[in-house]
């Protein structure tokens, strides 16, 4: 989930062409100075689509999709292989159970089962959203409480339940070799890190400090770990995040990029930029970060996203949208990246996938 319901309401799109072909042309998708990004394709046409992320082969991808145009409420999850040629359509078919709301799916190294979470145990419908109003219309994230974590097969089965704790349990990913997942559960009271062993099913907390810790990846040798993270210090911002936990929400609205070793010690604020960063993972070689970011613009948008190093220096912006990017993934090769875009959406909100060729 991870705030992109977030950039939905804050975002309106400035620069667009309408679509006639399966692929954008690379003039529409592709923006002056973004020196990474090379042989930019589009893969989604419509609705918001987002948390794309890469199967361990690097020939397919799992995603979120709201697109109620096609009968898709709220999120749920979509697997495709990714095209290698023009010639080629990205066709995705829905994996998830299509009931309630599911997010943050990620594949198993088998390439035949994959976890994600879920609020279909809770209700068949959509959730409710919050009533921002109430709030003096702040953005507000809802940490639905029957949110838990599944295994499913290729066919939608779900064969496990990971998590069970009351409360929230979502945002998970895997280590490069597939043994442990990290996750966001406010089982403790607060928003925390767990890492699980996923064969024993023994976790460690790796996060201890009072704010929402989330969004966690592993480094690419499994001995890193990099978040998003609030953390509330004025009287005023801890009792206005500790109230809204309280009602099992959030806003998600100013969070810095840390890093720590993979058991959550040694760990280290590496942006001190302000508003919302978010959305990190590491790059191939895991010596940087790449993350999304509105710190340049006092209105909240753009979000575009950005490299930094492990000390926090060396920023760098990669993208140019004028509206939304974020959600990077590398292929497992390093040899390509995909990411959710406002691009070339034909000044509607819709948020679409976009895999390019990265080259340094």
């Amino acid at each position: 989930m991870k705030l992109k319901h977030a950039i939905y309401l804050l975002l309106f799109v400035v620069l667009a062409t309408p679509v006639f072909a399966q692929y954008a042309t690379q003039d529409s998708v592709h923006f002056a100075g973004e020196k990474y990004f090379k042989n930019v394709r589009q893969l989604t046409f419509g609705g918001d689509n987002a948390e794309a992320y890469w199967s361990y082969d690097g020939k397919s991808i799992v995603f979120q999709k709201t697109n109620p145009k096609e009968g898709v409420f709220c999120d749920q999850i979509f697997v495709g292989k990714v095209p290698v040629t023009d010639a080629q359509k990205f066709t995705p078919t829905m994996i998830g159970t299509g009931k309630g709301r599911s997010t943050c799916a990620y594949f198993l190294p088998d390439g035949k089962h994959i976890i994600y979470a879920s609020t279909h145990l809770g209700a068949d419908s959509c959730p409710p959203v919050p009533d921002r109003a109430k709030y003096g219309n702040k953005y507000i994230w809802p940490l639905y409480n029957s949110y838990d974590i599944f295994m499913a097969d290729m066919s939608g089965k779900i064969v496990k339940q990971i998590t069970s704790a009351k409360g929230y349990d979502a945002e998970a990913t895997l280590s490069a070799d597939g043994k442990k997942m990290i996750y966001c559960s406010d089982k403790s009271g607060d928003l925390e890190l767990y890492v699980m062993d996923l064969k024993s099913g023994k976790e460690i907390r790796v996060t201890n400090e009072l704010g929402y810790d989330g969004g966690a990846w592993f480094s690419p040798d499994g001995t890193k770990i990099v978040w998003r993270a609030s953390r509330p210090k004025t009287p005023e911002a801890i009792k206005e995040y500790k109230e809204l936990l309280a009602e099992g929400m959030v806003a998600p609205t100013n969070m810095e990029v840390f890093v720590a070793n993979a058991d959550g010690s040694n760990a280290k604020q590496i942006t001190a930029l302000g508003q919302a960063n978010w959305a990190p993972n590491f790059t191939p070689d895991g010596k940087h970060i790449i993350f999304c970011s509105n710190h340049e613009y006092k209105r909240g948008f753009p979000f575009n996203m950005y490299l930094i190093d492990l000390e926090g220096k060396g920023l760098e912006k990669i993208s140019r949208d004028k509206g939304f990017d974020a959600f990077p993934m590398f292929s497992p090769d390093g040899k390509k990246i995909i990411f959710a875009s406002n691009r070339n959406n034909g000044g509607t909100r819709d948020t679409n996938l976009f895999v390019a060729d990265w080259v340094e």
